[in-house]
């Protein structure tokens, strides 16, 4: 064996071509390498019987990111001492999908300054085709070329060499097509063809010299090993015979789980850097891979973290899957994580594809074991069978599965999808997304800004936990912004400054307003989880089969964790969920919406917020995504609020109509995550950017958000009868708001005085904030409302605010701000009304 086999992880000591050979008569000769690099099996293909299996490309077996990498970039180098230096800097590469899309990319490293560009099965809608070809031998045969500089494949006298990567040159047919295709389009005087493998016949390589000298052209050939494959007559029939007796001697060939209970699914926020494409559909340059390099450490930080922060109790063996044409990302992320946990780990990398292989468990064999699975990247051919080979039955303690946000679908997190039959079959696992990158010829008509900011997620924003949600914020946590309440409301008064260009000193609960919310939290815990699986139950049925939760920050954010995990805790789903900044008389983040539409359907967008009290922020938010859509920015955006209670009949979605105490109005940030109310100030947020807010790290020791997520999360299935009954009634019932609680605030605004519908503050939820946030001028109690409105008293006492028992209260309570009697008291535009 050569000193580079060596390189490789060989698994078992039988040659993996064995059972095939034996069986057919398949004969693979040629040098050292070979059989150390391929195997064999058995194809479902009526082209060819006969299948390579490459065990350094990172496609059917499972290996070290490091070799197949390794494998590509030596090959790149060898091309630049080919070339020379002059001549390598302005190449061009070209991979061809499914299976070299990572190999091609691995060598244009190799090159170091070269584009990269693959061939795509994956028609982009605004995309121009450069060009398209066939491949005649594979199960899915027509390639498309979409560049976003169209002048990338371009030819001409002084053109560029192009070096064109496939994992195996077989019959040359595949390359052959391709040059004849580009050259009648734009002629160039030298190509390289690069494979792992040249498997040509004398007949093959004889056309190759003369289709070179047809075409006027130099054509080098750079491989790293050289054979053939003696194939005896009759082996395609007899291959398919075998193949349909296989299948009826073992119809479970697809794998179940062994398990009992499947593993959980992960969310891992990857942080992609901006403007980097996910791989080489679209053309991926030096710059590209100059920003990828420097983020791919951080990115594998994450991916560990997510795994396990104990490393003596992380898992050891993991593989990292790739998806179908997306093979560099997954691999990249995968040599990263390698030599970010070290020799202690057994990090490996493959792929799923859409092509069908026989799979037997034989150590003769090169593919042991197959899991199948639905397409879930809504492809332009139709639905079909995916394939993820050994990976079942592998030992695999966790699997990272990373997809791009095209292919992050409900297909995908569906009962019979990938990530529900690798649960099947691992311990743990991760599901990170790459932003599918739009060029930029299909994005103009978008008007969106070339990068767009990244949500935010904890522990390095809030307390919550990375996959509990994404805050469409930007990082304030250094600036200075609070001032006593007395103080800036006086500036609100005094200057008709807005209230979100400040923040209230963040309340600090006495000892016994925290023990009435822990006890609160006890007595209530039951209720509020019925009510959160009422509502997402309600979601689910008419807005799924998966919607992207959006929470109003902050109040609606604890609400969509917790519809988050009834989710996943009662179906299995793994939702998206955001938080986003909706401002009173500003409206909601406009660049927060562009990148929800630019990662998301908008159709798909379900609104969350905590509670209404007379529907101030529904209407809000129905004026601000008019607007929104507008001023040309995406459409499809459903206003429609799901709130955890509605008291005020303000909206349609909603777990409960009663008005009682929800904890999580009680305690500001601390039952939040630790964030802020969010910010919007013009010399700290600009056009493109996301509205404000703040972590507040150093509030840890009083966080109770972890504490009021476990307490409702406990009782699910002490609900879950309740909860099916309850959302089957309710989604037969007329659920038309009807705006009671608004007509009762027109009514109280009136009768004291106030003529100003924004300073009542209804139910126990707003009139609980607004004792924290600022001193209003009474308090109305509905007269018998009992246990829920404590903590309602205990405030006011400890604000020195007057409570008033009242008769004929829709609401348990209300508070009441005076333009006359209150500092800093904010109508509809969110400044200060003035007193008479």
């Amino acid at each position: 064996m050569s000193e580079r086999a060596t390189r490789e992880e060989t698994v078992d000591v039988v040659w993996s071509g064995n059972w095939v050979a034996e069986r057919l008569g398949v004969a693979l000769e040629g040098d050292g390498d070979l059989r150390e690099l391929l195997g064999l099996a058995l194809r479902r293909n009526p082209k060819r019987a006969h299948l390579l299996v490459s065990n350094v490309l990172g496609k059917h077996v499972p290996q070290r990111p490091s070799v197949v990498h390794g494998a590509g970039f030596e090959l790149g180098e060898r091309v630049r001492a080919l070339l020379g230096a002059a001549e390598a800097r302005s190449a061009v590469v070209l991979g061809y999908a499914e299976t070299a899309t990572g190999l091609g990319h691995a060598v244009a490293d190799g090159l170091r300054d070269a584009p990269y560009l693959h061939s795509t099965r994956r028609p982009v809608a605004g995309v121009e085709q450069a060009g398209g070809f066939e491949e005649s031998h594979s199960h899915a045969t027509s390639h498309l070329l979409l560049p976003e500089d169209g002048e990338l494949l371009a030819g001409g006298a002084e053109a560029s060499t192009l070096v064109l990567v496939d994992d195996e040159f077989s019959t040359g047919n595949t390359v052959l097509n391709t040059i004849r295709a580009l050259h009648a389009l734009h002629p160039r005087e030298r190509y390289v063809i690069v494979a792992l493998v040249d498997m040509r016949s004398a007949d093959d390589r004889d056309r190759l010299t003369a289709f070179a000298a047809e075409i006027g052209a130099r054509v080098d050939l750079v491989t790293r090993s050289t054979g053939t494959v003696a194939l005896p007559d009759g082996v395609l029939e007899r291959g398919q015979a075998l193949v349909a007796a296989q299948e009826a001697e073992q119809p479970d060939a697809d794998l179940r789980s062994p398990a009992p209970a499947p593993a959980p699914v992960t969310r891992v926020d990857l942080d992609w850097p901006a403007g980097v494409p996910d791989g080489g559909r679209h053309g991926f340059t030096p710059v590209h891979r100059a920003a990828l390099e420097a983020a791919l450490p951080a990115m594998a930080d994450r991916i560990a973290a997510a795994l396990g922060a104990d490393e003596h109790r992380r898992p050891r063996r993991i593989l990292v899957l790739g998806f179908e044409e997306l093979m560099y990302a997954p691999l990249r992320l995968g040599t990263a994580l390698e030599a970010a946990l070290g020799p202690d780990a057994e990090v490996r990398c493959s792929t799923t594809t859409r092509s069908p292989v026989l799979a037997v468990d034989d150590p003769g064999y090169a593919i042991r074991t197959r899991l199948v699975f639905p397409a879930h990247d809504d492809p332009a051919d139709g639905p079909g069978d995916r394939y993820a080979y050994n990976v079942a039955g592998a030992g695999f303690d966790a699997v990272v599965a990373v997809v791009d946000s095209t292919a992050d679908t409900p297909e995908l997190h569906a009962p019979e999808g990938l990530l529900a039959r690798l649960a099947e079959h691992t311990g743990h696992v991760l599901l990170a997304v790459v932003p599918s990158y739009v060029p930029a010829t299909s994005a103009s008509e978008r008007q969106e800004p070339a990068v767009l900011p990244e949500p935010l997620r904890g522990p390095d924003f809030s307390s919550y936990a990375p996959q509990d949600v994404g805050w469409l914020l930007q990082d304030l946590s250094d600036t200075e912004l609070e001032a006593p309440t007395e103080e800036r409301e006086e500036a609100i008064q005094s200057g008709g400054a807005h209230y979100a260009e400040s923040l209230p000193v963040e309340y600090q609960p006495s000892a016994a307003y925290q023990a009435l919310f822990t006890a609160a939290l006890e007595t209530s815990a039951a209720r509020i989880a019925r009510a959160v699986g009422t509502v997402t139950e309600t979601v689910l049925a008419e807005r799924g089969p998966r919607p992207v939760l959006v929470s109003l920050a902050r109040a609606g954010t604890p609400v969509g964790v917790l519809m988050r995990r009834w989710a996943q805790h009662r179906h299995g789903l793994d939702l998206p969920h955001y938080a986003i900044s909706i401002v009173r008389g500003r409206g909601i983040d406009a660049t927060a919406l562009r990148w929800l539409a630019a990662h998301h359907d908008p159709a798909d967008v379900v609104f969350v917020d905590g509670w209404t009290g007379k529907g101030a922020i529904t209407r809000e938010l129905a004026a601000a995504t008019a607007e929104f859509e507008a001023s040309g920015g995406p459409a499809g955006f459903d206003p429609e609020i799901a709130v955890l209670a509605d008291p005020g009949g303000c909206v349609r979605t909603y777990g409960t109509r009663e008005d009682f105490l929800i904890p999580s109005a009680c305690l500001n940030s601390t039952v939040s995550g630790l964030i802020s109310r969010t910010v919007l100030r013009a010399d700290l947020v600009g056009p493109d950017d996301f509205h404000g807010g703040k972590f507040y790290r150093e509030l840890a020791g009083s966080d109770a958000s972890g504490d009021f997520l476990a307490a409702v999360t406990a009782r699910f299935d002490e609900v879950a009868g309740q909860v099916e009954a309850e959302a089957k009634e309710l989604l037969a019932a007329d659920r038309a708001p009807t705006w009671e609680g608004w007509a009762a605030v027109e009514r109280i605004s009136e009768e004291y005085g106030i003529h100003d519908v924004n300073l009542v503050k209804p139910g126990v939820g707003e009139t609980t904030r607004v004792l924290l946030r600022r001193v209003p001028w009474k308090i109305l109690a509905k007269r018998g409302a009992g246990t829920d409105l404590e903590h309602i008293r205990l405030l006011a006492e400890q604000r020195g605010v007057p409570v008033e028992e009242v008769d004929d209260l829709p609401y348990s309570c209300v508070g009441l701000i005076h333009p006359r009697f209150t500092r800093g008291a904010t109508g509809a535009d969110g400044k200060a009304v003035q007193g008479a």
